[in-house]
C-alpha cells in the first residue's frame, strides 16, 4: 500500500492516504492488501478497492452499494460497483466513509448467513 501510494503522483499522494484514513476509520479491522494491481481492503469479504488516473480516483465497492446511494452520488461517474472522484475536486469523505460502512454492514450481515 505504502509503495502503491509513493509510486503516484504527487499531488495526488496526499488524497491517497486522506482515503487510505477514511476507509481504515470506518473499517479498523480491515486488511490492507493489493489486488488487482490496486489497493484493497478485505473484511469479512471483499470491502473496497481505489486507484488513481490520470483525471480521477476511483473507488470500486461490491454491489449493490452504489446502486443504495446512487441520490448522493449524482454528479460523479458511477457504474455497478465504481465511483470516479474527479481530481480537480475535494474528495467526498463523509460520502466515501458512508459508502465503505454501507459494504462493512452488508459484509457482517453476510457472516451471520452462514449456516
Amino acid at each position: 500500500m505504502d509503495e502503491y501510494i509513493a509510486s503516484a503522483p504527487r499531488e495526488v499522494r496526499g488524497r491517497l492516504e486522506e482515503l487510505r484514513k477514511a476507509i481504515k476509520a470506518v473499517a479498523p479491522k480491515a486488511a490492507e492488501r493489493i489486488s488487482y494491481r490496486m489497493p484493497y481492503y478485505a473484511y469479512k469479504g471483499r470491502l473496497v478497492y481505489f486507484a488513481y488516473f490520470k483525471n480521477h480516483i476511483g473507488l470500486y465497492i461490491p454491489t449493490p452499494v452504489i446502486e443504495e446511494h446512487w441520490s448522493q452520488l449524482k454528479g460523479y461517474v458511477t457504474a455497478a460497483a465504481t465511483v470516479r472522484f474527479p481530481l480537480d475536486e475535494e474528495l467526498p469523505m463523509l460520502l466515501i466513509k458512508k459508502l465503505v460502512k454501507a459494504r462493512v454492514k452488508k459484509d457482517e450481515e453476510a457472516v451471520l448467513k452462514i449456516p
